[in-house]
């Protein structure tokens, strides 16, 4: 590649070299077990959805066979509530908020001396997101056999049930169907916005029929017990208490802030809010209107200084509107959270591979330091996109990053700079911030080769 006369930025040396064409070409992925273990497909989330069918299916097994919950005198309608709560109840609370910071901290235990291979399995913490979509899918089939077997006793003329339990448990097949399909890929990435109101208004009405049908199925079902009692003695009773805390929880914290916004271009904005403390690696959700939709952004901790920022670039309707009208107050809620890139402290090294906007949740670990860090950064204009001081700042706390200017230097092939980099500098870990194409592109040709990476899986 021929270099241009002049660029504004410094080049590295391991980058100075790759521009001048010495990166390293992709060596050829070797074992058919290799090439089908880190294909996409097999990602992580995908066995969690697969593990959760599994145990489901074993206890659907059991039902059908030594635990008779099918039989002539009426179904066992506490077994199937049961198996539709603790599924519903593990894919409520793997997504709060403190449950997300338990498990990235428990993850992240784990020294850099144990063994690289186990330490790969840890950093894929973040695809606990595969819980919930398996056990949201779970419930909800449960849910059908159980609305089937009401439908069932109903029509035999069973005790035990009544027809306003049959009434609700309709409308939640309904509500639940809309959900998920609402949370397919293809439909939350064409109505985003859409998939957002429903998960929340929907799911906020199915809580409130299940509460409804759970009084209604105990009082149909104590016999001579107290209503109070028999609800007390109900474990799902207990499973909707700690789903309606959860839901709940992250709202009482809601509160409108005030920020400041600077648009250091047409493209981007640099936010800084002062209502808390940020950690590396964590991200907070934002909103100008707070039962509309919410953006998740990354947070760039200011060192020595008791507040944070965020970059917003802009990539649809809302962020354009945010950094062309620059708002003084934005609504937060919830808590400081975790995100992907917390997992860099399980490795001795780690290389960033980040594009445009995406320097944003990279930022705040060059200047945290807790590794040691390499990066790549491939952006169109990057001084004039991102203005002089983040870019300034970049370069103070990673001298050797090798920053790539698209508009002058055309597209990279980020999977051989990447490997390069990783390679000569003696990254253990590759973390990529990117969208979701390039994201998957460059784990899947890092892992295929034997190196650990990292990078959102846009499951939500």
């Amino acid at each position: 590649m021929t270099q241009p006369a002049q660029t504004s930025l410094p080049l590295p040396h391991y980058g100075a070299a790759a521009m001048d064409g010495s990166a390293q070409a992709l060596p050829q992925v070797t074992g058919r077990w290799r090439k089908l273990l880190y294909h996409p497909a097999l990602m992580h989330y995908n066995r969690l959805v697969f593990l959760v069918a599994c145990a489901n299916l074993l206890v659907l097994a059991l039902a059908l066979g030594s635990w008779h919950w099918w039989r002539a005198d009426g179904a066992n309608l506490q077994g199937l509530a049961l198996a539709v709560a603790l599924n519903l109840t593990i894919a409520v609370l793997v997504r709060q908020q403190y449950v997300v910071n338990a498990l990235f901290w428990l993850a992240t235990r784990a020294p850099t001396h144990w063994p690289l291979a186990l330490r790969w399995h840890l950093g894929k913490v973040y695809h606990f997101g595969g819980l919930h979509s398996g056990c949201a899918n779970a419930a909800t089939l449960w849910f059908m056999l159980f609305t089937g077997s009401v439908a069932w006793q109903l029509a035999q003329g069973l005790a035990g049930v009544s027809a306003g339990v049959l009434a609700i448990s309709l409308a939640l097949v309904v509500l639940l169907c809309l959900i998920i399909t609402c949370a397919q890929p293809a439909v939350r990435r064409k109505y985003h916005n859409g998939f957002e109101l429903t998960h929340r208004f929907a799911g906020w009405t199915a809580l409130l029929l299940f509460w409804l049908q759970t009084v209604l199925l105990a009082n149909d079902q104590r016999g001579d017990t107290a209503l109070g009692q028999a609800l007390l003695h109900t474990p799902g009773f207990w499973l909707l208490v700690l789903v309606s805390a959860s839901v709940v929880l992250p709202w009482l914290r809601l509160r409108r802030v005030p920020i400041d916004v600077q648009a250091v271009s047409r493209h981007a904005a640099v936010v800084t809010l002062r209502h808390a403390k940020a950690f590396p690696g964590s991200t907070t959700a934002l909103s100008l209107s707070p039962l509309a939709e919410w953006h998740s952004f990354a947070n760039i901790p200011a060192p020595g200084q008791a507040h944070y920022r965020i970059i917003v670039s802009r990539a649809g309707d809302w962020t354009g509107r945010f950094i062309e009208e620059r708002p003084t107050h934005i609504w937060v809620k919830g808590i400081i959270t975790a995100g992907v890139a917390n997992i860099e402290t399980l490795f001795t090294k780690v290389l960033y591979v980040a594009t445009g906007s995406g320097i944003g949740p990279v930022l705040p670990h060059l200047i945290g330091r807790r590794v040691p860090t390499g990066l790549i950064w491939a952006t169109r204009e990057p001084r004039k996109t991102y203005g002089d001081a983040v870019v300034d700042e970049i370069l103070q706390a990673q001298p050797d990053a090798l920053i790539w200017d698209t508009d002058a230097l055309g597209k990279p092939d980020l999977s051989a700079l990447a490997y390069t980099a990783a390679r000569r500098c003696g990254a253990e870990a590759v973390i990529v911030i990117s969208n979701q194409k390039l994201t998957e592109q460059v784990v899947w040709a890092m892992e295929s080769r034997g190196i650990p990476a990292y990078g959102a899986i846009w499951d939500s």
